[in-house]
């Protein structure tokens, strides 16, 4: 109870001592009276409003205390891993032992008989010609090509010969720059030109090969 209402009271209790006593005369008084049971109860009821203690307050009620703050855990900052740094594997030096060769045994072979003598080659009588090669040659034989374009020169020509006599070959050996004048040499000594075959030892004909004389192609005089 507070003071203001402790001093009201304390002010108030010669009232109060008067109520009780005029209560308790009511009470004697209906007792003797015969007064009904409603006026006491009323009478009681109107005593309780002059109850003298105030009821106490109510306790102030407890703040709950300020919920505890978690802490938040900061994950550790992500490293990235160094660099893995190859270092490089030097192969260590090769040394070469040099190995003395084995030594070298030389066999001798043994000497060889000499071979026997070449039998001597066949005697062979070679082939002629019947008539000098130049002799078959004339200035109406002259190329009419290579008369228009004053062609001039000298030929030779390698020549062979069959077991008949004749010219079965001919090859330029020396040739006058002129396509139409070589050709007409072989063309004329394949024609006209006439050998005596060739002979072995044992006297049979075989073929063989003459290279002719200079073969002079000139132009003829103008008439």
């Amino acid at each position: 109870m507070s003071y203001a209402n402790r001093k009201q009271m304390s002010g108030n209790r010669p009232l109060a001592i008067a109520m009780v006593a005029l209560v308790t005369i009511t009470l004697g008084y209906a007792l003797v009276s015969g007064l009904a049971y409603n006026v006491v109860k009323q009478t009681v009821e109107d005593l309780k409003t002059f109850d003298v203690e105030d009821e106490p307050p109510p306790p102030p009620e407890e703040v709950p205390p300020p919920p505890e703050q978690q802490q938040v855990e900061i994950p550790p900052p992500v490293v990235a891993p160094p660099p893995i740094v190859r270092t490089p594997v030097v192969a260590p030096p090769i040394v070469s032992t040099p190995v003395a060769p084995p030594p070298q045994v030389t066999v001798t072979a043994p000497t060889a008989p000499p071979a026997p003598p070449a039998p001597p080659p066949p005697r062979i009588e070679p082939t002629k010609p019947r008539a000098d090669l130049r002799s078959y040659f004339s200035t109406d034989d002259y190329p009419a090509r290579a008369l228009r374009n004053g062609d001039e020169g000298t030929a030779r020509a390698r020549l062979t010969v069959g077991t008949n006599g004749r010219v079965t070959a001919c090859t330029i050996t020396q040739s006058t720059g002129s396509s139409d004048l070589d050709n007409q040499t072989c063309r004329i000594l394949e024609r006209r030109a006439r050998f005596t075959p060739a002979t072995d030892d044992t006297g049979a004909k075989v073929s063989d090969t003459v290279t002719t004389p200079p073969i002079r192609w000139e132009l003829p005089p103008e008439r």
